[in-house]
């Protein structure tokens, strides 16, 4: 069951997080899990024409959304990092991925996932570049304003110390002028989905901004007759 979630997500983005979540325990699942993994086919049951809409006509313009939640795990408290990218108003990548160690502070937490989406934008970046779209500046949002002053301090002082080096590159791309990070409001914050569970107001428009909506909702193009 998680094996077939798992290849799902690849068109599912809204099912990314759960997904993740109930595979955290599948060597060792007990009930409850089995349970939360039926839900999941339930809510797809229920939404089997919902997916993602790729406009034809759109800009070419890079940009990426990062977020976390702050010891979400309730085992070992550990962090959830989530990042979406998009090239030009279209979602091409998507994560949401539980962090490697603690984090001391939702600063922290936030820095780390804005350093993981950072490594996707400068792969995309290069990607691109070899079709000929040298771009820069890419704008990504965070909705942490001390994770970005932490990425645009070029002194390292006692409070951060403790943050490990391997995920301070972001701030030598930040000064190369690669990316830039904006600040957004937690509301606006696409990558939310990817993180923890929302209430199902704050699910649906998310789910707006990342370009899902059902098959009946497709604006069509009338073709012209032809002379």
């Amino acid at each position: 069951m998680i094996g077939s979630l798992l290849y799902l997500i690849a068109s599912r983005p809204d099912i990314m997080f759960s997904t993740c979540v109930c595979a955290r325990y599948e060597a060792n699942p007990m009930e409850s899990h089995v349970v939360a993994v039926k839900r999941i086919f339930k809510y797809l049951k229920g939404t089997p024409k919902l997916g993602l809409w790729y406009p034809a006509k759109s800009d070419f313009q890079l940009n990426a959304f990062t977020d976390s939640d702050y010891g979400g795990c309730k085992l070992d408290r550990k962090s959830t990092s989530g990042s979406c990218q998009f090239l030009g108003g279209r979602l091409v990548s998507w994560t949401s991925k539980k962090q490697t160690c603690v984090s001391l502070s939702t600063a922290e937490a936030e820095y780390i996932a804005a350093a993981s989406c950072t490594s996707q934008v400068i792969w995309i970046q290069s990607q691109l570049r070899d079709y000929g779209l040298n771009m820069k500046k890419i704008p990504l949002y965070c909705d942490s304003e001390s994770a970005i002053r932490i990425c645009h301090n070029p002194v390292q002082h006692s409070k951060t110390k403790h943050i490990a080096l391997r995920y301070h590159f972001i701030k030598d791309h930040v000064e190369d002028g690669n990316v830039e990070v904006h600040f957004v409001r937690t509301t606006d914050q696409l990558a939310d989905v990817f993180t923890k569970a929302l209430p199902e107001a704050s699910f649906n428009k998310i789910l707006q901004g990342l370009g899902m909506m059902e098959s009946e909702s497709v604006p069509h193009t009338t073709s012209q007759p032809q002379t």
